[in-house]
């Protein structure tokens, strides 16, 4: 069994900064990519970074230049520094990761349970 958690999430003024973190745990053989998603009220959800197990990373157009993804392999974790936030920034941000587990065969996605990241303008 593999658990994601997220913690981090809050209310913050619009100009201001948070960062996320979300640890994997459980029967971890491997990670591959690991990622952040997010959803804001009537939207779908939407990729807003990734980091592979490699450490290449990709961001969406809208938050380039304001949030940085990384991660610490030897914690299977991974954190999300957003800086400059926006009104629009307004979602639940999800830990996303590809995860072999021990006895394995492939990579599984897992999720997590979502974190509320709320901007005030």
């Amino acid at each position: 069994q593999v658990q994601l958690v997220e913690s981090g999430g809050g209310l913050v003024q619009a100009g201001g900064s948070l960062r996320l973190s979300c640890a994997a745990s459980g029967s971890i053989f491997s990670i591959n990519a690991m990622g952040w998603y997010r959803q804001g009220p009537g939207k779908q959800r939407e990729s807003v970074a990734s980091i592979t197990s490699g450490g290449s990373i990709k961001y969406a157009d809208s938050v380039k230049g304001r949030f940085t993804i990384s991660r610490d392999n030897a914690k299977n974790t991974v954190y999300l520094q957003m800086n400059s936030l926006k009104s629009e920034d307004t979602a639940v941000y999800y830990c996303n990761a590809g995860v072999v587990a021990v006895g394995a065969y492939y990579a599984y996605d897992y999720w997590g349970q979502g974190t509320q990241v709320t901007v005030s303008s």
